[in-house]
């Protein structure tokens, strides 16, 4: 198997939607924090990669196996595995080689932290696989969007920031006398999902606009998700206020000074996101407008990046 379709079949460019939060977590360990673990860095950075590359492995192998309708554009151009005749056996050790990675370097990342770090990884890794594996994948429920918007925008965020300083107190695990306790510094997290409200919103969103323009298939295919609940109509209703509800977050976390005052220019990227929200609300399509969602997250988060970044330089 050559690298490109390597990469075709991880979908290597949907990778943004873990990577974005992961530096933008990162970013805020090192402005609101002032401090930074390069050795734990790179090992999360590792292991989500990779979970994140076998998530979408499974989640095409698995469209794959299932699939009731075998023509149209996102079962012939978008899955690898039919657009190049893998076989199964390759597609099925290339998931097992990337799940060995991701395990093995997220138990370095715990070893390097705390037992935090292990609850919070396995939950993420276990989400990660039933998203698309199991008799019933979250993907293909009505809950699909909130699970993947709090577990990479705000769980991956989370990680990302706890790694660099999981000695400071913002969460721990306490033993004494058979009793364990967790413990949580409330206004620390409460700031952290605040920060990561642009995130959640951006990923549910790019997961919401997929089922938008696949409610046609999806049905044919068996697949219940929460626009064949709600109907077209209010999905598209909901996709255009949560977007708002961003812009809302933003205003909440300059007042309550979350971040820096340089930050007021994200809430100018909501000219271009207002002209994309406008043009799919127009057209819901894989092939054409879909991309929109992914460039809004893009818009809002790489220019929340780029501003955290100039005042951490």
């Amino acid at each position: 198997m050559s690298a490109k379709i390597f990469l075709k079949l991880v979908e290597i460019k949907t990778k943004v939607a873990s990577m974005i939060p992961f530096l933008l977590g990162s970013l805020y360990t090192l402005y609101h924090f002032n401090n930074f673990n390069f050795k734990n860095f790179i090992f999360m950075l590792i292991s989500l990669l990779t979970i994140d590359m076998a998530t979408t492995a499974i989640n095409n192998y698995y469209d794959y196996k299932r699939a009731n309708k075998t023509h149209g554009y996102n079962y012939e151009s978008h899955n690898a595995i039919v657009k190049n005749n893998l076989k199964e056996s390759t597609v099925r050790f290339i998931i097992l080689a990337l799940l060995i990675i991701a395990v093995l370097f997220g138990i370095i990342l715990v070893l390097n932290t705390n037992f935090v770090v292990l609850i919070l990884g396995v939950l993420s890794f276990s989400v990660g696989i039933l998203y698309s594996f199991g008799p019933i994948p979250i993907s293909q429920t009505p809950l699909g969007e909130a699970f993947s918007g709090v577990f990479m925008g705000f769980l991956i965020t989370f990680i990302s920031i706890y790694i660099h300083v999981f000695n400071q107190n913002i969460a721990f695990l306490l033993y004494n006398q058979g009793l364990l306790s967790l413990h949580l510094n409330i206004i620390e997290i409460t700031y952290i999902f605040l920060f990561s409200i642009p995130l959640i919103i951006g990923i549910a969103n790019i997961m919401l606009a997929n089922n938008i323009c696949d409610i046609k298939d999806d049905l044919e295919n068996n697949r219940y998700t929460l626009p064949t609940y709600i109907g077209k109509s209010n999905s598209l209703k909901l996709f255009k206020t949560l977007y708002y509800l961003v812009y809302l977050d933003l205003i909440l976390l300059l007042i309550f000074k979350v971040t820096p005052l340089i930050c007021l220019i994200t809430l100018l990227t909501f000219i271009p996101v207002k002209k994309n929200i406008d043009l799919f609300m127009k057209k819901q399509s894989k092939a054409d407008t879909f991309i929109l969602s992914v460039k809004n997250f893009i818009i809002i988060n790489v220019v929340q990046l780029l501003a955290l970044s100039l005042v951490i330089i």
